[in-house]
């Protein structure tokens, strides 16, 4: 079947989608070479800056929350692929104003062969001093003490905001980088989908389900998760996610947590909210409280109908973080 998108030449889709991105936001970012997007009040930062990488295709993230109290410069590679290490080194030199950068890295192969070999480049910039954090947080693929193995998700966006926070009140880059990978170590997510997305310069399917299945466990790509079913409730979905994402964090009676229900491209409000009121009920009966959460589309694939559900052991400094003002195209405090 004949892909329907509204797009002109395959080719360039990335450079045509940050041209208008850049066009539609021109009071908080600008588009510069390499295809990044850069903060405009960059310049006058005297802070801790904040750069992170990945590919296009995932709108709104990641160059949707570039701006002041999140990202400084997003580096951004073509469809569904990592940037190359020069174009993240010019970006951290750029960012670096005598207060260090914070490197945020999601863990997919592509993107940390880019983050490692960019970080070694910078061992011969005697003046640039950055500390990278990587986000790895889908339970489906690895269990917690094989961390390392685990994709990184929509688990970056709140990462983003609290670190940006930590900056913004003037947080040493140690003190920074703490509080980023204190979050990152509590956070976790697990995504469902119920149908692929396609590539969109090919319309390659990047998974196929069947008419009555579901797949808890999908990753960012249509990477296979090992939970395809058949077809559950809203209520059910819910209950599943919900006790997986406890357990794999150890939340007990008592806690505060973090809640995000992230619609990956195709899921209606609709469905979101139905499921977000059972996950409610379902931390209230077991003690848990929910003090900080979203429900939207913040990093999504294409026309993938399912979502990606995300839960954070909270404390008191990492939901200040989370509250404190920020003004970029896709998040605003």
């Amino acid at each position: 079947m004949k892909m329907k998108k509204f797009i002109n030449d395959p080719a360039n889709l990335t450079t045509e989608l940050l041209e208008g991105f850049a066009l539609a936001n021109q009071d908080l970012v600008r588009l510069e070479e390499d295809n990044t997007v850069v903060n405009k009040a960059l310049d006058q930062a005297d802070r801790v800056t904040i750069v992170t990488q990945g590919g296009s295709g995932h709108e709104p993230a990641i160059s949707g929350f570039v701006g002041e109290g999140m990202i400084d410069i997003s580096v951004v590679g073509d469809i569904f692929a990592a940037p190359g290490p020069q174009a993240c080194v010019n970006a951290i030199k750029k960012a670096e104003k005598g207060k260090g950068v914070l490197y945020i890295v999601l863990n997919h192969a592509g993107d940390m062969l880019t983050g490692n070999l960019t970080m070694k480049q910078l061992k011969k910039e005697k003046d640039i001093k950055c500390v990278k954090v990587v986000t790895q947080e889908d339970i489906a693929n690895a269990p917690r003490e094989n961390a390392d193995d685990r994709r990184g998700l929509v688990g970056c966006i709140p990462t983003y905001k609290i670190a940006g926070a930590a900056a913004a009140e003037g947080k040493s880059l140690e003190e920074v980088a703490e509080v980023a990978q204190r979050f990152a170590d509590n956070m976790a997510t697990l995504a469902v989908a119920v149908r692929g997305a396609t590539h969109p310069a090919t319309g390659s399917p990047l998974a196929e389900l069947g008419e009555d299945e579901m797949e808890i466990g999908m990753g960012q790509h249509g990477e296979g998760g090992g939970g395809r079913q058949t077809m559950k409730s809203a209520d059910e979905t819910a209950e599943i996610m919900v006790n997986g994402l406890i357990n794999d964090l150890s939340i007990k009676e008592g806690e505060k947590v973090m809640l995000i229900l992230n619609g990956t491209g195709a899921t209606t409000l609709m469905e979101l909210f139905i499921v977000y009121r059972k996950c409610e009920a379902l931390l209230k009966e077991k003690g848990i409280e929910i003090v900080a959460n979203h429900v939207g589309e913040l990093l999504t694939v294409q026309e993938q109908a399912g979502f990606q559900m995300f839960m954070a052991r909270m404390d008191d400094e990492l939901l200040h973080y989370w509250n404190a003002p920020c003004n970029t195209p896709y998040m605003k405090k």
